[in-house]
């Protein structure tokens, strides 16, 4: 099975503040499986769908999900 890198595009396509992150960031979530990111897509969308309680507290979690 090939391996699949993700581009920052694909992975901004998908909802995610990617060029907020360091570019050590940004590796890792090139590097990540499609079920790791499907993973991490869903619950961005579950978290989105809470709205702006949890909006709130990206100062905590930081850009990557909110």
């Amino acid at each position: 099975m090939a391996e699949h890198r993700y581009t920052l595009s694909e992975l901004e396509a998908k909802g995610l503040a990617i060029r907020e992150l360091t570019p050590e960031q940004q590796d890792v979530l090139r590097d990540l499986t499609p079920d790791e990111l499907a993973i991490l897509v869903d619950i961005k969308t579950r978290l989105d769908e809470v709205g702006p309680d949890v909006m709130a507290h990206s100062e905590i979690a930081g850009p990557l999900l909110f």
